[in-house]
């Protein structure tokens, strides 16, 4: 199976005859988290043992071209091929360790609010909310926990004792995340048409097209120009906080910044901020917000190199 929940009680509901209901599925980095998976991770995975200084510089590069220019399909490939080679004979349980120590402190401060109170929104409304990324499964899980999502769909390294062997099962890319919201509509009968799906990435255009309500956060250049030709509804998240810190407040408390499910659906509840149009009009700016999480990532993997350096 690709897909992992947290819980029956989707399952079961899933299987009632006659019971159909929405989901949204939501990419993760970029989109959730203000930075990207692997980049939150490599300071963990540095002081572990688990990656050398070589392999820290190679991914940061790869990094920080991602963040800058976008995951168009060359440079997700890359992603994955390094991916692949990079964790061929980790231990897998180790892995695990390391990344769930370190989920508070790297991954929960870079979740933005906005995302929080969108999946705060879906869930009051009834919807399954999914996390669908091309990041591992180990690093998805325990941040889709923390997320307090349903279900989560991720890429599938091949393990042999307890090792992993450098290849990979299921790749959660491009149509590949399509095929698996399918597949979840089927085993929990999600009805696609009323659904809703949220990404940065011009990759996931297949993703944002399986659904009726396709949305896009922060977008690249490329899937905003997309996103204008087809009308599709385009949100800003620019505001990084703590998740445990959010938790504690009203959902929707933070005026000028909410991003909401789209404003043209009528059952949400008016008290949800859509993006303001002199945002939604004005694309430069929202390419210096992405600029400046990207330039801000380059400077944390440059530091993590200076530290991991000095400490020897």
């Amino acid at each position: 199976m690709i897909f992992r929940d947290f819980g029956p009680l989707g399952k079961i509901l899933g299987t009632i005859a006659g019971v159909s209901k929405p989901a949204a599925f939501f990419d993760l980095d970029k989109t959730i988290i203000a930075t990207s998976t692997a980049a939150a991770f490599t300071r963990p995975l540095y002081d572990g043992g688990i990656v050398s200084k070589t392999d820290v510089l190679r991914n940061a590069a790869t990094q920080i071209q991602y963040l800058l220019g976008g995951a168009d399909a060359e440079s997700t490939e890359k992603m994955r091929r390094q991916l692949s080679e990079l964790a061929s004979g980790w231990d897998v349980a180790r892995v695990r360790e390391i990344v769930n120590g370190a989920v508070a402190e790297h991954v929960d401060p870079f979740v933005y609010q906005e995302a929080v109170n969108l999946i705060a929104e879906h869930h009051e409304l009834g919807h399954d909310v999914v996390i669908i990324s091309a990041s591992a499964t180990e690093m998805v899980e325990p941040i889709a926990k923390l997320l307090g999502a349903d279900h989560f769909v991720a890429t599938v390294l091949t393990i042999r004792d307890g090792k992993y062997t450098g290849d990979i099962e299921f790749y959660a890319y491009g149509e590949f995340k399509a095929e698996a919201i399918q597949k979840m509509a089927q085993e929990f009968d999600y009805d696609l048409a009323e659904s809703y799906a949220y990404s940065d990435s011009i990759t996931d255009v297949p993703m944002l097209e399986a659904v009726g309500h396709g949305t896009v956060v922060n977008p690249d250049r490329n899937l905003r120009q997309l996103a204008t030709e087809r009308g599709w509804d385009m949100l800003r998240f620019a505001n990084p906080v703590s998740l445990r810190d959010s938790i504690t407040q009203k959902v929707a408390t933070i005026p000028g910044h909410v991003a909401a499910i789209p404003s043209k659906v009528a059952t949400i509840p008016s008290k949800v901020a859509t993006i303001p149009d002199t945002v939604r009009d004005n694309p430069k700016k929202s390419v210096a917000i992405a600029a400046v999480g990207a330039a801000a990532a380059g400077l944390a993997i440059a530091h993590t190199l200076r530290r991991g350096v000095d400490s020897e």
